[in-house]
C-alpha cells in the first residue's frame, strides 16, 4: 500500500507509547565491532518536543547493555565528516564543536531482550528461511526471475522451462524405445532412433497439456503461477499460493490427471483407423499408454503427487484444518516411496512388466529397475518432506506482523550529530533514528550497521545524514501489513531498514529485517 501521501508527521508521545512493541534484538556478533559502540533503535523525542511536552525518562531498571546490529560484522569505518578541523587528532576534541549538555550513551537503551541462544536456526529452520525468501544475517532477497533451463515460451502468460536433465531422459527414452522398436519394426535400421527421439518429444509435450491444465486452473482461481519446468520425472507448475478451499484445492490436483486420461483417450480413438504394425500405430500405442500410465501414477494418494493433494483436500474438508490433510497426505507419500523403491524393481523381475528374471540381460536390467525406483523414490520422500515444510511456513506466516515487530523511532534533523541523535533515542528507549526535514517528513533510515562503525569519541562530529539510507516508495511499510502479504513486500525492495507508516502517513516507526527473520525462526520452532 502506498502511503507516502500522508502527513509524514512522526507519532505523538501520547499514541500508544506504553504498547509499542518492540522486535528482538539483534545477537552478538563474534570477531564484530566492540559492543559498547552498538546502536539501538531512537524513539519520539523529537515529536515530544514538536507537542511540547518532555519525554519520558528511561526507568531504572531497564537493561542498559548495547546490543549489536544485525550487520555489525560488516559495516565499514565511516570516515569524518567534512567540518571536522584537518590538523585536529582523531582522538581530540574540537573545542568549538557543538558539545551535548548530557553525557553521551554508548548506545540507545533497547526496548526489549532475548537470548541470542535461541536465535539460531537448525537445518530445517534455514530451509524455511530460504522458501519465504529471506537468508540468515541478510534482508530478504528480491524473487530471482524463474529461470530453470531452457526458456521455450509464456502459454497464458507462464514461462515454459525445459531443464538440463529433460535432455537425459529424452536421451533414455530414446534409448530404450528404440530398442522396443528393433522387435516390433526391424527394417527401420538406425531410423528407429529418430522415431523414438519424436516419441520423447511428443510425450513430453503431453506431460506439458498435464501441467497447462494446473495451470489454468490455478489462473482461473486467482493463485499466481511462477513457471512451468519439465523435468527428468515430468514437469511441475510452481503455484506460488496455496487454494483458499479444499473443494478448489481438489480441483487444481485433479485436472492434471484428468487431462493426462483425455489424452489417452484421443490417442485411443486415433489408433483406430491406423495399421497395427506400422510407425504411426506404434508411436499412438506408446502414447496412449504413456500418458495412462502418468494419470495413474499422479492419482496415487501420496503427496507430492496429485492424487496426494487430492487427499489432502479430502482430510482438510473433513478436520477443517489445511494441515491436518497435509500431515496425512504427506506420510501416505512417504509410504509410497517405501513401496516403489522396494515393489518396483520386484514387479519387474516377476514379469508383472513383460520382462523375466529369466532374461539374457536381466541381471543389468535388475540393477537399472533398482537405480530408477531409487530415484523416483527418493523424490517422492523428498517432495513429501517439503510439502510439509511449505505447509508449516504457511501455518505460522500469519503471526510475522509489522506492527508488533517494529521498533519504537526517534526522528531527528539532517544535521544532528549522532551523539545527541543517540542521547534522545536512550532518553526515549527507541531503537531506530529517522531522519526527517523541517518540516518533519521522513527523508532516510540512520543504518544500524553504520552507528556501529562509528567509534564513540567520533560521534558528536559525525552527522546522522552522513549515515542514513535514503527512503524509497519500497521501504515504506504499512504497519497494517502481515504475513506472506508482509514478506512480499520486503522482497519486492530489499533492504536493512523499513519505514513503518500508519495508513494515514504518520510514522510509527523502523522495521529491521534482522527482527522479521529472528522472529520467523522462532514461530518456525514453536510446534504446529
Amino acid at each position: 500500500m502506498d502511503v507516502s501521501g500522508g502527513s509524514g508527521q512522526p507519532r505523538s508521545e501520547n499514541a500508544e507509547p506504553t504498547e509499542h512493541p518492540a522486535g528482538p534484538t539483534a545477537p552478538t556478533n563474534d570477531g564484530g565491532p566492540d559492543p559498547a559502540d552498538a546502536p539501538t533503535a531512537p524513539a519520539e523525542t523529537g515529536a515530544a518536543a514538536r507537542t511540547g511536552r518532555p519525554s519520558p525518562a528511561p526507568s531504572a531498571e531497564e537493561p542498559t547493555e548495547p546490543t549489536a546490529g544485525p550487520e555489525a560484522d560488516e559495516a565499514p569505518e565511516t570516515a569524518a565528516p567534512e567540518n571536522t578541523p584537518a590538523d585536529a587528532p582523531a582522538d581530540a576534541p574540537v573545542p568549538d564543536a557543538p558539545v551535548p549538555d548530557a553525557p553521551v550513551p554508548d548506545a540507545p537503551v533497547p526496548d526489549a531482550r532475548t537470548d541470542s541462544s535461541t536465535d539460531a536456526p537448525d537445518a530445517s529452520e534455514e530451509r524455511a528461511l530460504a522458501d519465504s525468501g529471506m537468508s540468515k544475517g541478510r534482508p530478504p532477497q528480491r524473487p530471482k526471475e524463474p529461470g530453470g533451463g531452457l526458456l521455450m515460451g509464456r502459454p497464458f502468460g507462464v514461462p515454459v522451462y525445459v531443464a538440463p536433465s529433460w535432455f537425459l531422459v529424452a536421451a533414455l527414452i530414446t534409448w530404450v524405445f528404440g530398442g522396443q522398436l528393433d522387435r516390433v519394426l526391424p527394417e527401420l535400421g538406425a531410423a528407429r532412433y529418430l522415431v523414438s527421439l519424436f516419441f520423447a518429444v511428443a510425450f513430453y509435450a503431453s506431460v506439458l497439456v498435464h501441467e497447462l491444465a494446473h495451470t489454468v486452473a490455478a489462473i482461473r482461481f486467482k493463485l499466481p503461477v511462477r513457471r512451468i519446468q519439465l523435468q527428468f520425472f515430468g514437469g511441475v507448475s510452481e503455484i506460488e499460493k496455496e487454494a483458499e478451499t479444499p473443494g478448489r484445492e481438489f480441483v487444481l490436483a485433479f485436472v492434471g490427471p484428468l487431462l493426462s486420461l483425455v489424452l489417452s483417450g484421443v490417442f485411443y480413438l486415433a489408433m483406430q483407423p491406423v495399421e497395427p504394425g506400422t510407425v504411426p500405430g506404434v508411436l499412438l500405442a506408446g502414447l496412449m499408454v504413456s500418458n495412462l500410465i502418468v494419470a495413474a501414477f499422479n492419482l496415487l494418494p501420496g503427496l507430492p503427487l496429485d492424487g496426494g493433494r487430492m487427499l489432502r483436500a479430502v482430510v482438510w474438508k473433513i478436520t477443517g484444518r489445511p494441515m491436518s490433510g497435509t500431515v496425512a497426505a504427506a506420510w501416505v507419500g512417504r509410504a509410497l516411496a517405501v513401496s516403489v523403491l522396494i515393489g518396483l524393481p520386484l514387479l519387474n523381475y516377476s514379469g508383472a512388466f513383460g520382462g523375466g528374471g529369466e532374461d539374457t540381460g536381466g541381471g543389468m536390467d535388475t540393477v537399472t529397475d533398482a537405480l530408477l525406483a531409487a530415484i523416483l523414490a527418493a523424490i517422492i520422500w523428498t517432495g513429501a518432506g517439503n510439502s510439509l515444510r511449505m505447509a508449516r511456513l504457511r501455518e505460522h506466516l500469519p503471526e510475522l506482523r509489522a506492527r508488533t515487530l517494529t521498533r519504537r523511532a526517534v526522528p531527528v534533523e539532517t544535521d544532528t550529530p549522532l551523539s545527541e541523535a543517540l542521547r534522545r533515542a536512550n532518553a526515549a528507549g527507541a531503537r531506530a533514528l529517522v531522519v526527517v526535514d523541517a518540516d518533519g517528513n521522513p527523508l532516510s533510515l540512520v543504518r544500524e550497521a553504520a552507528i556501529v562503525g562509528v567509534p564513540e569519541h567520533r560521534r558528536p562530529w559525525v552527522a546522522v545524514s552522513g549515515l542514513a539510507q535514503d527512503l524509497t516508495d519500497g521501504m515504506r511499510v504499512s504497519a497494517e501489513l502481515a504475513g506472506e502479504d508482509l514478506l512480499d513486500v520486503l522482497r519486492a525492495t530489499p533492504a536493512t531498514e523499513y519505514l513503518v507508516v500508519e495508513e494515514t502517513g504518520e510514522i510509527y516507526g523502523v522495521l529491521s529485517a534482522a527482527d522479521v527473520e529472528r522472529a520467523f525462526v522462532r514461530a518456525m520452532a514453536r510446534p504446529s
